[in-house]
């Protein structure tokens, strides 16, 4: 599980007196622990690496609007500091899908559910939400659904 992942790292990060890294571990298991609680309100997760896996996603695409809005402010330290939280969290996140296999998966989800207008793309992106959750970026296989119906 992510989670054990995350603790085992934290513990390493500590003996090895790495600062940045672990801050960055406490950070994404600080944030966890928030989802965690908002849990609780709405019933248990179903699956705990879905939920940490959504979590991590949030946080990579904080940073990486963080780091283009530093950039372009001339604020390359804070940038920096951004991008070694990036890297820490990345490592943790399940491989993302390739452009080509998000192709081809909504491929076959069209193919499987008979959509041909793009008045069904609702339909096929929550089958992809289903189905590849924390695998694709949805946000890249939404532009590629509407592509496909083009």
């Amino acid at each position: 599980m992510i989670r054990d992942d995350l603790k085992a790292a934290q513990i390493s990060a500590m003996k090895e007196k790495q600062k940045e890294r672990l801050a960055a571990i406490r950070l994404i298991l600080a944030k966890i622990k928030d989802r965690d609680i908002e849990a609780r309100t709405g019933g248990a997760p179903d699956d705990d690496d879905a939920l940490v896996t959504e979590v991590l996603q949030k946080m990579a695409k904080q940073r990486r609007e963080s780091i283009t809005m530093y950039r372009e402010g001339g604020r390359d330290e804070l940038a920096a500091v951004e991008e070694q939280e990036l890297v820490v969290i990345e490592e943790f996140l399940p491989r993302q899908m390739t452009e080509e296999e998000i192709a081809e998966a909504i491929a076959a989800i069209r193919a499987e559910i008979g959509a041909e207008t793009i008045k069904d793309m609702g339909k096929v992106m929550a089958a992809l939400k289903d189905r590849f959750a924390g695998k694709m970026d949805m946000g890249k296989a939404s532009g590629l659904v509407k592509a496909s119906f083009g």
